[in-house]
């Protein structure tokens, strides 16, 4: 009876054995996809931190001191060029006026009186000249007056919105006193920074004096719907950062964009002669990229590669590959380093393709 169990044991484990070996053996006479890697002239849309600034943003404050009187607008409110948006209390302003136009008018009689008299000779052309000098000064006194009286009255000195009010009715002000803010969002300011590599292959590869142009994805990763144009670059670098900070200038139609929003600017770079491959390809140990190459025996042999730039589905590979070496693109975790497997060459362009069509999906 022991013996009848020994062998049934037996004949169980050469069995299991045997499966084993077969699911081996059908696991190595799987044919893996390989490609190689394509040599391509390309754009990489580089993606840089921007500060979205209105075209005009300015502080408005008080040109006299006094009570403010009223107040016209609204905070968030668009006002037009030249609205009515603050009144100081103008009762000293208008008294100091007409105080100026008596003086004007009375010494105004003394001038036609002098001239009268000098026509005939009875005083002399020095005191008529004195009597011009003393209306000039009191009709300036006038003109002064009034600008202070018209100083009373706060106008918007273009379109734009209201900002929060910093006082309130009833609010003594002294003059130059900070009010609120005023933007004109019409058009829009980007600003972002640089780095020197990269401007200097800007400045090389700009071959037309016409605007680079631009997009912007706002902060709930949407595109902006208009597009942008860099048209300044400032004159230095930042020593402490190697930045330059380029503007970009986009129209705002519907008013979305805000002075004080952030973005990030999508600028295209062109690449020469990159060397292009799937990330689907690479894999990682220790933030280290790496690939399985196919040598001439189909063996594969994993290889560390650094990569320049990082597109949509695509590594630009700078170092660790060669143009025209096999790499594997599927089933890198099924396989081992040093491992012989059978395998299909697809065309990187038919790669490509059809990556694309998967990431228009």
């Amino acid at each position: 009876m022991k013996k009848c169990s020994f062998f049934f044991f037996l004949a169980v484990l050469s069995l299991m054995t045997s499966c084993q070996k077969k699911e081996h053996k059908i696991e190595e006479e799987a044919t893996f996809l390989v490609t190689t890697p394509l040599r391509l002239d390309t754009l990489v849309l580089k993606d840089y931190v921007g500060q979205v600034r209105s075209i005009q943003h300015i502080e408005i404050r008080a040109l006299e001191k006094g009570y403010l009187q009223n107040i016209y607008v609204d905070e968030g409110q668009f006002v037009p060029k030249g609205k009515l948006m603050f009144q100081i209390m103008p009762v000293i302003y208008q008294a100091e006026m007409q105080k100026a136009q008596a003086e004007v008018n009375f010494v105004q009689l003394e001038y036609q009186n002098t001239k009268s008299l000098a026509d005939s000779n009875i005083v002399s052309k020095n005191e008529l000249a004195l009597a011009k000098a003393k209306l000039d000064m009191a009709k300036a006194d006038l003109a002064l007056s009034k600008a202070h009286l018209d100083f009373t009255e706060v106008r918007a000195p273009f379109d734009g919105i209201m900002d929060r009010f910093q006082v309130r009715l009833g609010s003594l002000l002294d003059e130059g006193e900070f009010l609120t803010t005023l933007s004109d969002n019409s058009k829009m300011w980007v600003y972002f920074n640089v780095p020197e590599a990269e401007y200097l292959d800007y400045a090389t590869r700009a071959k037309s004096k016409n605007p680079l142009d631009v997009q912007l994805r706002m902060a709930n990763n949407e595109l902006f719907d208009q597009g942008g144009k860099v048209e300044t670059i400032e004159a230095d670098f930042d020593n402490e950062t190697g930045n330059i900070a380029f503007r970009a200038t986009f129209p705002n139609p519907k008013k979305i964009l805000r002075h004080g929003e952030t973005g990030n600017i999508l600028m295209p770079v062109s690449l020469k002669n990159a060397l292009l491959i799937p990330q689907k390809a690479t894999f990682e140990i220790l933030d280290k990229k790496f690939v399985y190459v196919v040598d001439e025996n189909s063996k594969v042999e994993s290889r560390q590669i650094t990569v320049g730039t990082e597109l949509t589905h695509l590594y630009a590979v700078t170092s660790g590959l060669k143009e025209g070496e096999k790499i594997l693109i599927e089933g890198l975790r099924k396989v081992r380093n040093k491992q012989k497997i059978k395998h299909k060459v697809e065309p990187p362009r038919k790669v490509l393709a059809e990556l694309n069509q998967l990431f228009a999906e």
